[in-house]
């Protein structure tokens, strides 16, 4: 079984920063694009960050230059290091992930969320 586990939300102010953390385990036997989404309320889930197992990286507009995307694949682990946060970039961040189970193929795994605030 495969789980992703985020980590790192908070309270913050506007201006400030926070690193998000997802962190993959159980029978995997690799893992292809990781991604980070975020929710707010009343709004669809939207893209914010992605990356591939090759390093090769995307951002949604709004977050460019300000939001960096990682990855350890000695860890399975993807992160978001997120700077100067505007109230707007409040949401609850998921992490998917690409990933090749050992028992199954190829498929999507989700984390639960993390809820990020950030106050003006």
């Amino acid at each position: 079984q495969v789980q992703l586990v985020e980590s790192g939300g908070g309270l913050v102010q506007a201006g400030g920063s926070l690193r998000l953390s997802c962190a993959a385990s159980g029978s995997i036997s690799s893992i292809g694009t990781m991604t980070w989404y975020r929710q707010a309320p009343g709004k669809q889930r939207e893209l914010v960050a992605g990356i591939t197992s090759g390093g090769i990286t995307n951002y949604v507009d709004s977050v460019k230059g300000r939001f960096t995307i990682s990855r350890d694949n000695a860890k399975n682990t993807v992160y978001l290091q997120m700077n100067s946060l505007k109230p707007e970039d409040m949401a609850v961040y998921y992490c998917k992930a690409w990933i090749a189970a050992v028992t199954r193929g190829w498929r999507d795994y989700w984390g639960q969320g993390t809820q990020v605030t950030v106050s003006s």
